[in-house]
């Protein structure tokens, strides 16, 4: 079995004393694994760093099999990301959501965005905006999606300012007022594609899309939300002040 694709770096773990364990997120073959011999070593350590971008030929004589990658540098943007809190906690957020996915489960979609957000991680704003829609994008393909095209009590399409945290479906001003206590904002960024307009928009963003991916895909497998979420929201807001 063998093939070349493309790949994003979501970690590395030792094996042995010179060789690694590889995981990328593919364009064509999913979250893939496989093994690098001689990937310890210095001259591969930048190469194969969280948020690069590479070439991957993977080879096994069985497709069940952890398999041997050989891989070249595309992008090598993650030094890039070192001086900037925000980027370094970003990167590993999207790493801990990619492996919630299946292994060797193809998903197109997910790689794009990534690729995306990780040309405008330098821009702590920018990509704020761009990893919130990710999670609502990620718990569609999750099989989880939230309903914001219209109002789940009116079926009204204007004015859509929460989100029941039951339905997971969007609530319109008028008539979520009487219970707005119990409803999640929704920023309008969200739904138009729009920039934020304030950092409380950021804030409402992700603690919606916050609570649904708890609920969804972390608590069920027995797993917090990554801390590192957390250490990215927490940079955003010091960049903001």
């Amino acid at each position: 079995m063998e093939w070349t694709d493309e790949g994003i770096v979501l970690g590395v773990k030792r094996h042995g004393e010179t060789s690694v364990i590889l995981e990328l997120m593919t364009l064509a073959h999913g979250r893939h694994l496989g093994l690098v011999r001689g990937g310890a070593g210095s001259r591969m350590r930048g190469v194969m760093q969280p948020g690069n971008t590479l070439r991957a030929s993977w080879r096994a004589r069985l497709d069940e099999h952890l398999g041997h990658y050989a891989v070249e540098g595309l992008n090598l943007r993650a030094g890039g990301f070192l001086p900037a809190a925000h980027a370094v906690h970003g990167v590993t957020h999207l790493a801990a959501l990619c492996r919630l996915l299946a292994e060797r489960e193809p998903h197109a979609a997910i790689y794009h965005a990534l690729e995306e957000i990780l040309g405008r991680l330098d821009d702590p704003r920018i990509a704020a905006a761009m990893i919130a829609r990710f999670e609502l994008d990620f718990l569609a393909e999750l099989g989880f999606g939230l309903d914001l095209s219209s109002c789940a009590a009116t079926g009204v399409t204007s004015e859509l300012v929460y989100v029941s945290p039951r339905s997971g479906r969007a609530v319109s001003r008028a008539a979520g007022e009487p219970y707005r206590d119990r409803l999640m904002r929704l920023p309008v960024f969200l739904q138009t594609g729009a920039e934020p307009q304030t950092p409380a928009d950021l804030a409402d963003a992700f603690a919606l899309t916050g609570f649904f991916l708890d609920r969804h895909a972390f608590a069920p497998r027995g797993l917090d939300l990554p801390e590192a979420r957390a250490h990215f929201v927490a940079a955003l807001s010091r960049v903001a002040q």
